[in-house]
């Protein structure tokens, strides 16, 4: 029990094993009023509560108490009046709970208003008029209008009381479902010449400490002589009826004679001194008895109701029956889903079996509406887990991917057996929220850019694009240029990346004759928390420009003297006289001779043999160039004066050649043999040199 010093208010408290608490409040409690403390009862240190988010979660529409989550303490919301709450719902409960979050979780919570003694007894009619004809026989009875009241239990209606007289005593009935009420007995015989009215008091009494009344006057006007009263075939009729019955369906049919003549004899119906709950609900056929519906019928709300059927004739006297209705229930009332709590956004990583939501699960039909059954209308990575009693958690079922969905309309289908079967849906939106679990992607697997040589510095080359199917800063890509492997060129005296958009620029001057492609990688990485890359390779290739002019290599030319060939004697038409050798800077030209003692001459020892040489030269005769293209391979040559030229291929001059014995070094870095003609005097002695097997 837990007593509220500070109002004088007194809450009792019941905690059973399926984690639903019970407190019990009177009503009339002042807004503000202390009930318990949640915190304590559900065994939690102070402050838990505000730690884990707790609130207040309604069956209803509307909350009646409020939570201090530092404290626990439990307050009344708002002035509790259980007449207004409950009716004459006897015991009157209140349902909610307390969901709390992190991690989440649910009590039950059942506070039980107590009626106190606030409501009289009241009579609908403060007069009530009585007819009765002075024959009527000693012992007769005539039940009375019932007198209201909104209080339940002792604190309702008890008891009546008649003023003193010397024609009627009182005799209080009992209705199967409804208030008590009074019936007058006649003791005296009644004489209209006599006293042809006569008056009382009726006081009704409730079981209240101290008890409340309530008074209404009665008139008895006597009637002149009717011999006899109306007669009902029946003292009790008895009907059901189903609750989805239609106004105007007929209940029940009550008849009644009377063995008078002429207008004596006419009977008419009506329903006499009922509560207004029936009035609102049937209605009879003054003529033909018929009772039929004026309103809806609500299993739920009222099974039974009790119905007084008075038949008056012509005369003035008249008789009472019974019509007792039971309603029939009928499954008309869908399951109905209240969710608690939603947990929105989910991570996408959360593991199976995380609570996405708590609800419960009501059927008002519970008698007719068999067993509920939960599921999900589609098939989503989620499962209904019941938790106890008529409460349900949404769980993770399969893995969630936020790149795939990126969010749900879970749909909950509550649905009873019937007949007829009947379901509700109830959406809960769940969002996915992302995690940084996909590495950016390239566009390509690798890319070729060109750049033609002589460009200025910072010029724009091309772009790289990676995307990241991540969300947010997760998804927002980096990108930079990785340093190349040792040995290789510094790419970062190249290129520069911006690492914003991907776009890459030419720090330098290309040159073409000095390198002819070059390659490196790019680094996209994503901005997450433990961020994701990837890489690919870029290769650029540098074109060429018309930038150099041809160097003649042979005949070679001394500047001064004029180049002198021999032809002998014996030429005929037709023979080769020599050859002129040029060339432009994609090329270098190394020219074998035979010497007079026919020795052979190799200088293949530094070139490179894996790329191909041009094959775009051409052969010169004594009326300019001879139609026919002559290959060139890389070797020495020997042969008679026919024999062609062997040319060396193209090699990159930025990456010189190790130095060796008898090997000197170009301006541009390259290397010739020793004896080339490049090495040699420039005067006409080299000339002197070249016997008649040249080249």
């Amino acid at each position: 029990m837990v007593l509220n010093s500070r109002r004088g208010q007194r809450a009792f408290l019941c905690m059973t094993t399926s984690a639903t608490i019970r407190y019990s409040v009177a009503e009339e409690m002042e807004s503000g009023s202390f009930v318990a403390n949640v915190a304590k009862d559900l065994g939690l240190e102070v402050g838990k509560l505000a730690a884990r988010g707790a609130r207040l979660v309604s069956e209803g529409n509307k909350l009646h108490f409020r939570l201090h989550r530092k404290t626990g303490d439990l307050f009344v919301k708002e002035k509790l009046d259980r007449e207004s709450l409950c009716g004459k719902a006897d015991p009157c409960v209140l349902h909610f709970e307390v969901v709390l979050v992190e991690p989440l979780q649910s009590f039950r919570v059942e506070v039980r208003v107590f009626d106190i003694n606030d409501n009289a007894p009241v009579f609908l009619k403060k007069e009530p008029l009585l007819r009765i004809p002075e024959s009527t026989p000693l012992g007769s009875r005539f039940p009375l209008q019932s007198a209201q009241d909104l209080d339940v239990g002792l604190n309702g209606l008890q008891n009546y009381t008649l003023s003193a007289n010397e024609y009627f005593h009182l005799h209080t009935r009992f209705r199967s479902n409804g208030p008590k009420y009074a019936e007058l007995v006649l003791d005296k015989p009644l004489d209209r010449e006599e006293q042809p009215e006569v008056n009382m008091t009726i006081t009704a009494v409730d079981g209240g400490s101290p008890p409340k009344s309530g008074t209404a006057h009665i008139r008895v006007e006597v009637l002149d002589v009717n011999d006899h009263v109306p007669q009902f075939s029946r003292l009790v009729y008895r009907a059901q009826v189903p609750e989805n019955s239609a106004n105007g369906s007929l209940v029940a049919t009550v008849t009644a004679t009377d063995l008078d003549e002429g207008s004596n004899k006419e009977i008419t119906y009506s329903l006499a001194q009922n509560p207004e709950v029936i009035l609102q609900t049937f209605q009879i056929h003054s003529e033909t008895g018929e009772v039929r519906l004026r309103g809806p019928l609500d299993f739920e709300a009222i099974e039974t109701y009790d119905i007084d059927i008075q038949a008056t004739d012509g005369g003035g006297l008249s008789a009472h029956s019974k019509v007792l209705v039971e309603v029939v229930d009928v499954n008309d009332n869908p399951p109905e889903v209240t969710v608690s709590s939603v947990s929105s956004p989910l991570p996408e990583d959360s593991p199976l079996q995380t609570v996405v939501a708590l609800f419960s699960i009501r059927d008002r039909d519970i008698r007719v509406g068999g067993k509920i059954t939960c599921f999900l209308k589609e098939d989503l990575p989620f499962a209904v887990k019941p938790t106890f009693r008529n409460s349900y958690s949404l769980v993770t079922d399969r893995g969630l991917d936020r790149e795939a969905v990126s969010g749900y309309n879970i749909t909950l289908v509550a649905m009873d057996t019937g007949p007829p079967t009947l379901s509700s849906e109830t959406v809960i939106e769940v969002l996915i929220s992302d995690i940084n679990d996909n590495p950016p992607v390239f566009q390509e697997d690798s890319y070729i850019l060109t750049v033609r040589e002589n460009n200025s510095p910072a010029v724009f080359i091309g772009k790289v694009l990676a995307e990241d199917l991540d969300l947010g800063e997760n998804a927002k890509v980096t990108y930079s240029l990785l340093p190349p492997k040792s040995g290789d060129l510094s790419v970062f005296a190249y290129i520069s990346i911006n690492s914003d958009n991907g776009k890459l620029y030419a720090l330098r001057t290309m040159d073409y004759e000095a390198i002819q492609h070059f390659q490196f990688v790019v680094k996209a990485t994503d901005g997450g928390f433990l961020s994701l890359s990837s890489q690919v390779t870029v290769r650029v290739v540098v074109l060429d420009d018309n930038d150099n002019r041809p160097m003649i290599l042979y005949p070679l030319q001394n500047g001064t003297l004029p180049c002198n060939d021999l032809v002998p004697r014996s030429a005929e038409a037709g023979y080769l006289v020599t050859k002129v050798v040029a060339v432009d800077v994609i090329f270098i030209i190394h020219i074998c001779q035979k010497i007079k003692h026919r020795e052979k001459f190799t200088i293949q020892e530094h070139f490179y043999d894996d790329c191909n040489f041009s094959n775009n030269l051409v052969q010169g005769g004594a009326s300019g160039p001879i139609s026919q293209p002559c290959p060139y391979e890389m070797c020495s040559a020997t042969g008679t004066s026919n024999s062609e030229f062997r040319f060396l291929k193209r090699f990159m001059p930025n990456f010189p050649f190790p130095h060796g014995n008898g090997e000197a070094k170009t301006e541009a870095g390259s290397r010739l043999p020793p004896d080339s003609d490049r090495n040699r005097s420039r005067g006409s002695e080299g000339h002197a040199q070249v016997s008649d097997d040249y080249m």
